[in-house]
């Protein structure tokens, strides 16, 4: 409660001071710089004039402009802010004929010259006029500012909450879409050796902790993720073929950096799902290294067609292109993704860094 009734005491005071600043200026200062010494009435007439610009600033920013001009009325807030204004002079006017302020002021300053009513000086009345107007002018702005970084601030959260909800709906579909394939693999593997299929389910099982606890979160450290990382890749190492050549590199003892949880896992599904032929030989080169707080992933394998009846197949794509979608909406141009899949070598190759300062 104190934190949050502190901006309202701050803004309190310092409406507080302006307006002692500008009762000492406007309504002191230049009086005296006359050297007369003025009848009492005339301090209680710049009393009444300073009350009457309070009321109106802020009548003008608590009433007139949110439910006047903020609705569109342009013309109603221009005829208001010129009513009250002559309103304001006509009271004073009256004010002053009710306790003959000319004739004190006459005596004030010529006080061996007999007083003769004359016309009254709209000089004054001018400057009343337009520091009445002024007072209008502030008050509009000051409330135009405000409801300027209110909507501002509403849109960015909005825009936050935007892209959170999209960053959930992601990672939604990506977790499914990983389980999808590593069961697929530890059920082809049942079919091969039932206790590398054990083992695969203990891997399994350590992987899914950290889906759990690791994925609800925005952020997880870089060494979760790369241990999460190193699980995956032995468990993919558990059913291939000696006609698979692993080329794997992961920088051990890296700084706990934060990162965006299961964000590289598409790119090394990408390698294992298309990179691996059932008759040829195939290579798969993944490295993942920090240097000065970027992350490097490179990643290149061949590209062999898939089984036009696998579910691999019809999944394909999904992870990569969600992958492209989240690294925009958290990193935005802190990252850099170069995907080159037209080359002579028919290799796809991915070249991804991060900055994760």
């Amino acid at each position: 409660m104190t934190h949050s009734n502190e901006p309202k005491r701050i803004t309190f005071l310092i409406h507080i001071l302006v307006w002692i600043f500008i009762a000492i200026v406007i309504f002191v200062v230049s009086p005296l710089s006359w050297k007369v010494d003025l009848p009492l009435e005339y301090w209680f007439k710049q009393g009444l004039v300073l009350f009457f610009l309070i009321l109106l600033f802020y009548l003008n920013m608590y009433l007139f402009v949110p439910k006047v001009l903020f609705k569109g009325m342009n013309w109603q807030f221009i005829l208001i802010a010129i009513s009250s204004t002559l309103l304001v002079l006509f009271l004073i006017i009256q004010f002053e004929n009710l306790i003959n302020l000319q004739e004190l002021m006459h005596y004030a300053f010529r006080p061996n010259v007999p007083y003769e009513p004359r016309p009254r000086n709209f000089n004054f009345d001018m400057f009343t006029i337009l520091l009445l107007l002024f007072g209008f002018g502030i008050s509009t702005s000051v409330v135009a500012v405000q409801k300027w970084q209110a909507d501002a601030e509403l849109r960015r959260q909005m825009e936050q909450e935007k892209i959170s909800s999209e960053l959930s709906y992601l990672k939604a579909q990506i977790n499914p879409h990983f389980f999808f394939n590593t069961l697929n693999n530890i059920y082809a593997l049942t079919n091969i050796d039932v206790e590398r299929a054990q083992k695969a389910l203990l891997k399994l099982s350590r992987m899914m902790r950290y889906v759990l606890y690791e994925t609800d979160k925005d952020l997880t450290l870089l060494n979760k993720e790369l241990d999460f990382i190193k699980d995956y890749i032995e468990l993919m190492r558990l059913r291939l073929s000696e006609k698979v050549i692993l080329d794997i590199y992961i920088q051990e003892n890296t700084e706990d950096l934060p990162i965006a949880p299961m964000l590289l896992l598409p790119f090394l599904e990408n390698c294992f799902k298309h990179g691996i032929s059932a008759k040829s030989e195939s290579k798969i080169q993944i490295s993942i290294r920090l240097e000065e707080k970027i992350l490097h992933l490179k990643t290149i394998n061949a590209k062999f067609p898939a089984n036009p009846n696998s579910k691999e197949k019809l999944s394909s794509g999904i992870g990569l292109n969600n992958t492209r979608r989240r690294l925009a909406l958290i990193y935005g141009d802190k990252h850099r993704l170069a995907i080159d899949q037209e080359n002579q070598e028919n290799e796809f190759r991915v070249d991804l860094t991060i900055d994760l300062a």
